[in-house]
């Protein structure tokens, strides 16, 4: 699995919740920034993402790298595939990077 690129993010506080992920450098759409990493867990968490696996079943992983910092949006920048995170578009550095958690997520950046 491909580890994150460091050299592309950093943490730092962000506007939206706590610490957030930023682009330390330009990124460009559809590059791939890592692989959230941690264990597999059952209960839900606040690092905790959930993706299929390759035998269509939903488990959790309980984000241990930098990719624990990417917060909501309904105007996402990134999006998790799975458990690797691509640039949806061209991000400029000093950006955060946002996810759309999902549909039950209302905070809005």
């Amino acid at each position: 699995m491909p580890k994150p690129r460091l050299n592309l993010m950093s943490i730092r506080p962000s506007h939206i919740h706590g610490d957030g992920l930023f682009a330390a450098l330009p990124i460009a759409e559809g590059t791939l920034l890592g692989c959230y990493e941690g264990p597999v867990v059952e209960d839900d968490g606040p690092h905790v993402l959930w993706v299929w696996n390759d035998a269509d079943q939903q488990i959790g992983i309980d984000g241990q790298n930098d990719l624990r910092f990417v917060n909501h949006s309904l105007r996402p920048n990134v999006e998790f595939m799975g458990a690797e995170l691509v640039a949806l578009r061209d991000i400029e550095p000093g950006e955060e990077l946002y996810h759309h958690y999902g549909d039950d997520w209302v905070a809005e950046a």
